[in-house]
């Protein structure tokens, strides 16, 4: 079971690696084209700034997601280090619990209300609707709960003999 679920972990830090990379390429880009049309061409152009504002939003969305895959995320430990170490998985599980009410209460619910709302408004200089801005909240909710079950799954399932 271990093997599967870290199989499964590996296909989705793929996936979310190369969004991050594409991301992060587009936001370079973008940012180049506006310092060269603003300062060479001195016509600064007018959807840079918002497209890499959009970017930089959804990329770091994104990375926060692959934290959770990585346990990279910023936790607080002494609660944890300060239990018998045949506890310490049932803390992670607690603590695990409580992200997953948070992550859902606020970034998917609170996203999804969002998206909802901002349907008919549209950005100002690329006139997207500012609902596909929002969608990453409810993408990255998704692939944090992901995360975080997976984690869990492979905390209780991890042997002597496994990696990680």
């Amino acid at each position: 079971m271990y093997r599967n679920i870290h199989a499964l972990k590996t296909l989705i830090d793929k996936v979310v690696l190369f969004f991050c990379g594409v991301s992060i390429i587009s936001l370079v880009i973008t940012v180049t084209w506006q310092v060269f049309s603003r300062y060479v061409l001195n016509d600064p152009s007018s959807w840079t700034d918002e497209a890499a504002r959009y970017l930089m939003i959804w990329f770091g969305l994104a990375g926060a997601s692959y934290l959770f895959g990585k346990n990279g995320h910023l936790a607080i430990t002494l609660f944890v280090g300060s239990v018998k170490t045949s506890y310490q998985k049932y803390c992670y599980l607690l603590i695990n619990l409580v992200s997953i009410a948070f992550i859902n209460a606020a970034m998917l619910k609170g996203g999804l209300q969002l998206i909802g709302r901002t349907s008919t408004q549209l950005s100002p200089a690329l006139q997207l609707p500012m609902s596909y801005v929002y969608m990453i909240l409810p993408i990255s909710a998704v692939l944090m709960t992901l995360y975080i079950v997976l984690n869990t799954l492979e905390l209780f399932t991890r042997t002597e003999g496994s990696r990680g």
